[in-house]
């Protein structure tokens, strides 16, 4: 039997930040994400092949084999994307208490992903999103493609739990998903019982969140085909500079 899935509730690009503002999240199908970021589907279809030469994860402290990922940081207005020195990915254990509290240096995005033209369109869209709300300013942006399979016979997208990521925006893409069932998407009020599940199925929707104001987890995956995997990207932005281990700043990369 097929399986049953809670369709997504989407907004219409001119009532994105109206929904940001009611309940902190909005899902943009992918017509309305190549709107927001002037760019079209084939343009953003064209970034897609590099999912398929993400390295493993090499930090999973649950021994899982489940996850790759790629790892790019920016300073991104609404008007351009400046890539910065590559450096490490760390949150507080406070927001990830299963990987917070260290330096995790993955590998770098592909130089023939982020020299593709959609790209900075995307990461400016973003940025015009969050500007207004919060204002015109740099947003200090880490980007992280990610491929989940089932080697393991399941693949967790969200193995911290229901979380924050310590940011004020998070912006997740579903590329695609082949070969799996599971991975619904849970959306949570901070400061309520509120809540929403859905799952993202056509490529190139987007979950747009409030990371202030909701928490997020994907639920695990399992094949319903040999090889099933789950390909996503996301993108969170951060106000004032990135998110740093207080105590050891960024170091070099060893």
């Amino acid at each position: 039997m097929p399986q049953q899935t809670l369709q997504p509730p989407l907004t219409s690009p001119d009532q994105l930040n109206a929904t940001l503002a009611e309940q902190g999240f909005a899902v943009l199908g992918a017509a309305s994400v190549c709107a927001l970021a002037g760019v079209s589907i084939g343009a953003l279809q064209a970034l897609e092949p590099s999912w398929h030469d993400l390295p493993p994860d090499q930090y999973l402290k649950d021994g899982g084999r489940y996850r790759r990922r790629r790892h790019a940081s920016l300073e991104v207005t609404a008007h351009q994307a400046v890539a910065v020195a590559h450096r490490a990915h760390w949150q507080p254990l406070s927001y990830n208490a299963l990987h917070g509290g260290m330096q995790r240096w993955f590998e770098p995005m592909a130089m023939e992903v982020v020299q593709q033209a959609a790209w900075p369109k995307l990461l400016c869209g973003l940025a015009r999103v969050a500007s207004a709300v919060q204002g015109d300013q740099t947003w200090f942006t880490e980007v992280h493609q990610f491929r989940i399979d089932t080697t393991d016979g399941i693949g967790r997208p969200t193995p911290e739990g229901a979380h924050r990521d310590g940011v004020n925006w998070v912006a997740v893409f579903l590329i695609g998903r082949h070969g799996i069932k599971g991975g619904e998407t849970r959306v949570f009020d901070m400061d309520s019982p509120r809540g929403q599940r859905f799952t993202l199925t056509e490529p190139w929707s987007l979950l747009l969140l409030d990371d202030t104001r909701v928490i997020h987890e994907t639920t695990p995956i399992q094949p319903e085909q040999e090889g099933g995997w789950r390909d996503t990207l996301v993108i969170t932005l951060r106000s004032g500079g990135f998110l740093d281990d207080p105590e050891l700043g960024q170091q070099a990369q060893p």
